[in-house]
C-alpha cells in the first residue's frame, strides 16, 4: 500500500452542527459536500465546502457562496450559529 492508498482521518469540523433550537441542522461531509436541513425540510440546501484554517467556503448547488469560521467550537456561517451536535 503507497502512502497515496492510506486512508486520513476526516477532518475534525466534519459532522453535524445545529442551532440552538435545533430547527437548522447543517452535516458536514468527509467528502466535502455539505447537506443542510431546515425544520422537516430534508437537504433544503447542499453543496460543496472547503476549510482553510478556522474559515469554511461554501458553494451550494445553485452557485450561491457563503463563508463561515469556526471560534472556540462553535460554527459561525453567516448570520446562523451552529454548534456541534452531541454523541451518546
Amino acid at each position: 500500500m503507497t502512502s497515496n492508498d492510506t486512508p486520513r482521518d476526516p477532518h475534525p469540523y466534519v459532522g453535524m452542527w445545529v442551532t440552538a433550537d435545533g430547527f437548522i441542522r447543517q452535516e458536514l461531509l468527509p467528502n466535502g459536500r455539505y447537506d443542510e436541513a431546515r425544520g422537516n425540510r430534508r437537504s433544503a440546501y447542499t453543496g460543496s465546502y472547503t476549510v482553510t484554517g478556522s474559515h469554511l467556503d461554501y458553494v451550494d448547488d445553485t452557485g450561491f457562496t457563503a463563508t463561515g469560521d469556526v471560534r472556540d467550537g462553535v460554527l459561525f456561517h453567516e448570520h446562523l450559529v451552529l454548534y456541534r451536535e452531541s454523541r451518546p
